[in-house]
């Protein structure tokens, strides 16, 4: 016994070490194209959005005009239709921090029970699980809105935000990160102390899954937030739309017009109004995805 032990740390040591990070001017260059493909369109809409209606067709596309017009533009925004744009924002907002927190809270449950206890169909349900991923969700949209309609929920707040809650991506994921997040060893330690099975979760769970959990919650917001089909559908009232339907409104006004008026800078200043807090959620949040909550939680 004692040889082999000697012989495994002798093998440890003199092993070879790993070969260093090398910097391919391929994989360099792809990247640059890909950073390019990502944030020209994003230039693009900044700087559209200091543009007059006249700039817009007779100056760069890539540069700014002479005259500066975006607070003006972002003042045309807010002040169109009442103020109607605010409320696309609000209601924006609710359908997607109401469904990402509810979606990530049962994919935290769900990925955590499936990971974590052993019961008769754990494999063939998860199966189910991966089988939903690969449904696209516009797939979806007509049947949902069929029985919405028979129970009466159509155009209302709800008809986003149920259908938003269940994320078959998000519990497959869950599922994965709690499998190496929370060590049995804690479960076991915590209920031999006395503590119930919801106050393990709460207490002790949650506090191990939160990277995973904001990572999902950061998926549900960002679907939630560009969700354009599944509204347009279930919402007729203008009062009730999230603010891609909004600008999809307007656009179809400017198209009516010919592109002429001052349709057009609303809709390009409206959306680029409408990412900022979409970076600014992502900013906030993405220190959680580089933390590990878990190192270390299990001294052995």
């Amino acid at each position: 016994m004692t040889t082999t032990v000697t012989t495994t740390v002798t093998t440890t040591v003199t092993a070879p070490a790993a070969p260093g990070r090398r910097r391919s001017p391929l994989l360099t260059l792809g990247m640059l194209a890909f950073l390019v493909y990502f944030l020209l369109p994003l230039f693009w809409l900044l700087v559209a959005a200091t543009k007059t209606t006249g700039d817009l067709f007779s100056s760069f596309g890539l540069w700014f005009a002479d005259d500066f017009a975006l607070a003006g533009n972002i003042g045309d925004v807010f002040a169109a239709e009442d103020g109607v744009y605010g409320r696309w924002l609000l209601n924006t907002a609710l359908y997607a921090v109401v469904s990402a927190g509810g979606a990530a809270l049962l994919c935290a449950l769900g990925g955590y029970g499936f990971a974590k206890f052993g019961f008769r169909g754990n494999r063939a349900l998860f199966g189910l699980v991966l089988g939903a991923i690969m449904v696209p969700s516009t797939a979806l949209a007509i049947p949902t809105y069929l029985i919405f309609a028979q129970v009466g929920l159509v155009n209302t707040p709800w008809a986003i935000i149920l259908p938003s809650l269940v994320n078959p991506f998000g519990l497959y994921l869950m599922r994965v990160y709690a499998e190496d997040a929370v060590p049995d060893d804690i479960l076991e330690a915590a209920r031999i102390d006395g503590a119930g099975e919801l106050r393990i979760f709460w207490q002790v769970v949650m506090r191990l899954l939160a990277p995973g959990f904001v990572t999902v919650l950061l998926f549900t917001l960002v679907a939630t937030w560009n969700n354009y089909f599944l509204p347009l559908i279930m919402l007729s009232n203008p009062s009730l739309y999230p603010v891609t339907v909004g600008l999809a409104n307007w656009a179809g006004q400017a198209t009516v017009a010919g592109g002429s008026g001052d349709v057009i800078p609303l809709v390009v200043t409206g959306s680029l109004l409408s990412i900022i807090p979409l970076v600014v959620a992502f900013l906030l949040l993405q220190r959680y995805w580089q933390s590990g909550l878990a190192a270390g939680g299990v001294k052995q």
